[in-house]
């Protein structure tokens, strides 16, 4: 394809980092006006790439076409002259900042002298949101007062605020789900009718499929080619994704089994109550079962979760631990309970982890006191430790000493999962921990929480997406508005009657706590 038919070409760029190499002689092109996936696992370079192109940082070698013209992008500014856009996987608004004043930052209107014309700038950004069906978003809250499917919404928002020629959307969907995820193809139809061109990066072939007309794909630095979108099967991307095929994306379900009836539940909860999110939920999670939460977004289910860890206050109801009941005031209490409870929240970059901080730091510290007496640390005997749950999660040793930071989203999410498995805990709370995960990593994921589970540990586990509940859960709850009004169990476990359940269908035969 000649280059002046290309909006973006890539040649041979190598990027790295010390010794890392994060990129290693990518090659590929984007023609105008099409929309084009990018896959690869974590840590395959779609992040770098990404970075490239956004102007964050530069390529050791190799060059960069935009529309036929070599550029070399220095800074973000750059990036925007020529009409590349970047909607970030991890977000990029200013929490304390106004989502006006973040969609506006740093071009809003000013008159001749200089000064900002705020009132015009608001009326732009309320008349764009109202043409992207975003009418709702009041534009004078700070962007920390919304959930993170909102911030994301936004984060599109404003890419696409500043008439982007080129967009490139990383992991848009990792936080959407539903009619957020109809809300994002009706923007990019409208973008590609206009004649822009977007780079769609994910690690969900559904969506690549819904919204792509090619792909490419990247392994360890180094594309594997490009492809039409429909003439490759899934399991064809899988094999050029990671090297190899999946036998079964998901590890078997054991088959159910009766229970002793003087059996209680390891972690139970009634009439379960927090501030009008909680209305009346009762659930019984059991010893060497995963029981998946379906929900919508914004219908009690962070607060369920956040109930279970001692985050969120109750206004009414018990939570019992083997049967008896406890109150629990904050995450310690949690993490002492006899059972230990642990939570993999949803934003590991700022709720699960230090990034600045190395793998034993962030691992360790739950358990800290364990290798400490007098005020002195057992360093040899943390990093044994250390070093046996990090070989578990199957993440490099040299991750004990480098920073979090420096590791692929996936291997960030091995870490913070690490930090509890090292606690012993026996119920871990996991709430949409495959978000923005390769398809690899998710299937080792799979195998670790089936594990966990068969050695006598309990997973309460939300995802957004609903095929991982209907393949991997023994058991799933729906919530909507705040309340329980479905439960499933072996083979009524089913895709389409979860996402019925989950619209508001209403219940269709809920089993009270549980039981069988």
């Amino acid at each position: 394809m000649p280059s002046h038919q290309d909006a973006l070409r890539l040649e041979n760029i190598v990027k790295t980092y010390g010794a890392t190499r994060a990129l290693g002689g990518a090659s590929f092109s984007v023609r105008c006006g099409e929309v084009h996936a990018l896959l690869g696992e974590n840590g395959a370079g779609k992040s770098t790439a990404v970075k490239l192109l956004s102007g964050l940082v530069r390529p050791s070698t190799g060059i960069i076409e935009v529309f036929g013209q070599k550029v070399e992008m220095t800074r973000p500014a750059d990036a925007h002259r020529l009409g590349v856009q970047t909607a970030f996987q991890e977000i990029s608004l200013v929490p304390d900042l106004t989502i006006a004043e973040n969609m506006l930052l740093p071009y809003a209107p000013r008159t001749a002298l200089g000064v900002l014309r705020r009132r015009r700038g608001e009326e732009e950004v309320e008349a764009h949101l109202r043409r992207i069906g975003l009418a709702e978003i009041d534009i004078r809250a700070e962007a920390h007062t919304f959930d993170l499917s909102q911030r994301q919404k936004i984060e599109i928002a404003r890419a696409v605020f500043r008439k982007p020629r080129i967009l490139l959307l990383d992991e848009p969907t990792s936080a959407l789900s539903g009619d957020d995820i109809d809300w994002l193809g009706d923007i990019i139809g409208q973008l590609k009718r206009d004649g822009v061109t977007t780079i769609f990066i994910s690690h969900r072939m559904a969506e690549v499929r819904r919204f792509c007309d090619r792909l490419t794909i990247l392994r360890n630095g180094r594309d594997t080619g490009t492809s039409d979108v429909a003439s490759v099967s899934d399991d064809d991307v899988i094999k050029l994704i990671i090297g190899r095929s999946l036998d079964a994306t998901f590890p078997q379900r054991p088959e159910p089994s009766s229970r002793p009836s003087d059996a209680v539940p390891v972690l139970s909860g009634r009439n379960l109550c927090t501030d009008g999110k909680l209305l009346k939920v009762d659930f019984d999670l059991w010893p060497g079962e995963i029981l998946g939460v379906a929900a919508l977004q914004g219908m009690g289910q962070q607060e369920l979760f956040h109930a279970c860890f001692g985050l969120a206050r109750l206004t009414d109801g018990t939570l019992a631990v083997d049967g008896r009941l406890v109150t629990l005031a904050s995450p310690s209490d949690a993490i002492r309970a006899n059972i230990g409870i642990s939570l993999v929240p949803e934003e590991r970059k700022t709720e699960g982890l230090f990034l600045r901080q190395d793998g034993r730091f962030n691992v360790s510290l739950p358990v800290l006191d364990r290798f400490s007496r007098f005020g002195l640390v057992d360093r040899g005997a943390e990093s044994r430790a250390v070093a046996r749950v990090l070989d578990q999660v199957e993440v490099h040793p040299r991750a004990a000493f480098t920073e979090a930071g420096a590791f692929s989203g996936g291997n960030q999410q091995k870490i913070a999962i690490a930090k509890w498995l090292i606690t012993g805990g026996r119920v871990l709370l996991m709430f949409d921990p495959t978000r923005g995960i390769d398809v690899g990593t998710k299937h080792q994921l799979y195998v670790m929480m089936r594990d966990f589970a068969s050695a006598g540990g309990s997973v309460l586990f939300y995802s957004t997406e609903i095929m991982e509940l209907a393949n991997l859960c023994d058991r799933v709850m729906v919530m909507y508005g705040g309340s329980v009004v479905d439960e499933l169990r072996g083979e009524a476990i089913e895709e389409e009657r979860i996402m019925r359940s989950a619209l508001g269908g209403g219940s269709v035969g809920h089993v009270q706590g549980g039981r069988a």
